[in-house]
């Protein structure tokens, strides 16, 4: 395996693992009155608010419910694709 194949196999394995880490939080973020949600979300939190707060400060809530994790991860998933396809 040469160093590009490297490169484009890792960068796909990070969007892959930081999607179910956004999908997860999404979803434990429904269960907020459960202790062991709330652990979970603790260390969920620093690492995807930050990229959900990018989406978060421009789309705002519909009716209660927040669309911005499902452009986030449709973002993620194009610009993962469009880097892990087109490296060197």
């Amino acid at each position: 395996m040469d160093g590009a194949q490297l490169l484009q196999d890792s960068i796909g394995n990070f969007v892959q693992i930081y999607i179910i880490l956004l999908i997860v939080r999404i979803l434990l973020s429904w269960f907020q009155t459960a202790d062991w949600a709330m652990q979970v979300m603790g260390f969920l939190a620093p690492v995807t608010d930050p990229y959900l707060n990018f989406f978060r400060s421009f789309i705002p809530p519909l009716g209660g419910i927040d669309l911005s994790p499902i452009v986030a991860i449709f973002l993620l998933q194009a610009v993962g694709g469009a880097l892990g396809s087109t490296i060197f």
